[in-house]
C-alpha cells in the first residue's frame, strides 16, 4: 500500500478520534481506513493505536509517530500547493507598500506595462514613508532601499542605487565645503526621521572602513524629496540616493559635499512574507521589476 495513504489514514484517525469520523473526513469506507492503519502497523511492526469499543487513542509509540507523520503530510500538501501555485496564472489584488518618492518616480512609470502583461492582477500601491508591518497590515510585499532590518521577511534584490552627501553651492559658499568626514561635525545636516538608525550616517571612508557620523541635525523629515528640496534651498547637507539627487546634480542645484569619498552602494529590495512558496502575483511582479530595472541600469538610479 501507499505509505502516504497509510500515514494519512492513521493521522486522520488520531485527529478525528475514531475510524468512523476518519472515514467521513477522507471520503472512503471505514473498513478501508482500518485496512490502511493495520497495514501500517504490520509494516512498522508496532501497535500505533489503542482500540476499545468506546474510543481510539494513540499508543506512546503511535503518538511519537503521529508527530512525524503529520509533518510529512503537511510538507507533502505544501509541495502539491507549490506546484499548483506555480502553474496558475497571477491574479487577484496585489497590495504594495513603497516610499512616496520611489513610488512616484520609479514604480508608477512601469506599472502600466505590468498591468498590461498581467491583466488579472489589480495593484493597490500604498505610498508611505514608514516601515509597514507586512503581515499584520495586510500587504503582499514592499519595496525598501538600503540596509534591511533583521526580520523573518524574505527579500530579493531588484536593483542598486548609490548615496551621496549633497548640498547647494550657496550653502557651501556660506559655510565652507568639508574635505573629510570629520568636518561634517561642523555642518548642518539634514536627516530622514524614519530611519531605524536615527540621526546616524554610515559613511564609507577612503580607507575602506565605514565611519559613523552622529548629529542631531538641523532638520529631520520623513520624505526624501523634501530633504532634497531643503538641500537645494541651502539649509544643509543631505545624504540621499541617486534616484533623488541625480537630476538636481546634473542641473547644478546641488554638488557633492566630499567628492573624493567612495561610492556608497545600496540595494533596492522587494520584501515579502515568509513561506514555503510565493504567491504567483508577487513572484510575477518581482520578476517584472528585476527585468525592468535591469534595462534601466544602475547608473540611472
Amino acid at each position: 500500500m501507499d505509505r502516504l495513504t497509510e500515514m494519512e489514514a492513521f493521522a486522520t484517525v488520531v485527529d478525528q478520534g475514531g475510524f468512523t469520523d476518519a472515514a467521513k473526513k477522507m471520503g472512503i469506507s471505514k473498513s478501508a481506513v482500518s485496512k490502511h492503519v493495520s497495514s501500517l502497523e504490520a509494516r512498522l511492526g508496532a501497535r500505533l493505536l489503542n482500540r476499545t469499543t468506546r474510543r481510539v487513542s494513540p499508543t506512546e509509540i503511535g503518538l511519537a509517530y503521529y508527530d512525524r507523520a503529520r509533518r510529512v503530510l503537511n510538507d507533502a500538501g505544501e509541495a502539491d500547493a507549490l506546484v499548483t501555485s506555480m502553474q496558475s496564472a497571477p491574479s487577484g489584488i496585489l497590495r504594495i507598500s513603497v516610499a512616496t518618492d520611489f513610488g512616484v518616480n520609479h514604480l508608477s512609470p512601469v506599472l502600466g506595462q505590468f498591468l498590461h502583461d498581467f491583466p488579472e492582477v489589480h495593484v493597490n500601491m500604498d505610498l508611505a514613508n514608514r516601515y509597514v508591518e507586512l503581515i499584520s497590515e495586510g500587504f503582499d510585499m514592499a519595496i525598501r532601499v538600503g540596509e534591511l532590518e533583521d526580520s523573518s521577511l524574505r527579500a530579493r534584490k531588484i536593483s542598486t542605487t548609490t548615496r551621496r552627501m549633497v548640498g547647494s553651492p550657496d550653502y557651501f559658499k556660506q559655510y565652507g565645503r568639508p574635505t573629510r568626514i570629520d568636518d561634517l561635525n561642523e555642518h548642518k545636516l539634514l536627516h530622514y526621521s524614519n530611519q531605524s538608525s536615527g540621526n546616524v550616517w554610515k559613511v564609507p571612508a577612503p580607507s575602506g572602513e565605514v565611519r559613523q557620523v552622529r548629529s542631531a541635525g538641523w532638520l529631520s523629515v520623513n520624505d526624501g524629496q523634501s530633504l532634497l528640496n531643503a538641500a537645494i534651498s541651502g539649509l544643509g547637507i543631505a545624504y540621499l540616493p541617486s534616484f533623488l539627487y541625480a537630476d538636481a546634480l546634473e542641473q547644478g542645484l546641488v554638488i557633492d559635499a566630499i567628492p573624493d569619498l567612495p561610492q556608497d552602494v545600496q540595494g533596492i529590495y522587494a520584501v515579502y512574507p515568509p513561506g514555503r512558496f510565493t504567491q504567483p502575483k508577487v513572484r510575477a511582479f518581482i520578476d517584472f521589476l528585476v527585468h525592468a530595472f535591469a534595462e534601466k541600469g544602475p547608473d540611472n538610479w
